[in-house]
């Protein structure tokens, strides 16, 4: 199996980046996010006189410019001034990255990726989508692994995303995936209990947690009559221990009772997405104290195990060997 690494990454919201330059993390390297014209540029953050973060400087006609000496470098990373010289500007460069936009959400690669981004789940069809942006101390395994993973959400969501109570539900759970990917369909819970299921779903047919290469972790929940609610999350690790995540909220568009619904959405979402913050930090920091310890594979965690194979570019097992489960959720 042979996946690019000259993949798009999200790395920020479009909204983010506005008359002052914005510094990201990308690969464990800072990059300086820029608006040139109608575009948004992206330099590694240094300039290559004195290594000063450019990210510090401000954009002046489209370029960014240095605030300790002055130079400035347009979007293709060019120096095209040095104040103070008399003479022809020499061919100074920072390396760019390539940057596309889409709906809102900033890309980046290295190399030359082949077309467009794959930005959520629910392309083409007539959505409502609300962005929202996140940091956690962890990695990118244990972040996306915590996203798809239904069992903890009794504990770290309870009352959100299921019910106080301790009734549960058997069901199947069908493990597949292929080369790059891999996903599990939930069915046989019809509805969940929490405040979440209560507020904007109805009846659920089935529920599907999936991961892509290079950090895309998605849920989708299904009804009767097709998507009710879904979350395509971009996961990057932006620094040893720090996993940085751009998330699409999605939801149906039929009309005034979807609309007063999405209003909803990131609230909700955001106060999930602290409690998961929460649980994987303290993991985290806790695991400082035995940096020998192996975290278990329990017999629940069906995804675990093909996600570290895609990361570390393989096929995932679940690709030679799909499985089928029952659990109690």
């Amino acid at each position: 199996m042979t996946l690019s690494p000259d993949c798009w990454h999200a790395v920020a919201l479009a909204s983010d980046i506005g008359a002052k330059p914005l510094r990201i993390l990308f690969s464990g390297q800072p990059v300086v996010l820029f608006r040139s014209g109608r575009q948004i540029a992206a330099l590694q953050d240094r300039c290559p006189h004195r290594l000063v973060e450019l990210s510090t400087g401000k954009v002046v006609g489209g370029e960014i410019e240095c605030p300790y000496h002055g130079w400035r470098f347009n979007a293709a990373g060019a120096c095209t001034a040095i104040p103070g010289l008399t003479g022809e500007v020499p061919n100074y460069r920072v390396p760019r990255l390539k940057t596309f936009e889409k709906d809102g959400v900033m890309f980046l690669a290295k190399g030359e990726p082949e077309g467009e981004p794959y930005l959520h789940c629910a392309e083409g069809r007539k959505i409502i989508l609300k962005l929202v942006r996140s940091s956690t101390q962890s990695t990118l395994v244990d972040t996306a692994e915590n996203i798809l993973d239904a069992t903890h959400t009794h504990f770290t969501h309870k009352g959100l995303l299921r019910g106080l109570g301790g009734q549960r539900q058997l069901v199947r759970v069908d493990i597949t995936g292929g080369p790059g990917w891999v996903e599990a369909c939930y069915t046989g819970e019809e509805r969940q209990q929490g405040l979440v299921s209560r507020l904007l779903e109805g009846e659920r047919v089935k529920t599907v947690g999936r991961f892509r290469y290079p950090g895309i972790a998605e849920l989708e929940y299904w009804g009767a009559k097709g998507l009710v609610l879904a979350t395509t999350f971009h996961l990057r690790q932006a620094a040893d221990n720090q996993v940085d995540g751009i998330g699409c909220l999605i939801g149906p568009r039929n009309g005034l009772i979807d609309h007063l619904k999405s209003y909803a959405f990131r609230p909700m979402f955001r106060i999930a997405l602290e409690q998961d913050r929460r649980v994987l930090t303290s993991a985290s920091r806790n695991a400082t104290f035995w940096p020998n310890a192996t975290p278990l594979v329990g017999p629940l965690d069906f995804l675990r195990r093909s996600i570290e194979a895609i990361l570390a570019g393989t096929l995932p097992p679940a690709a030679e060997k799909p499985e089928t489960a029952y659990i109690e959720l």
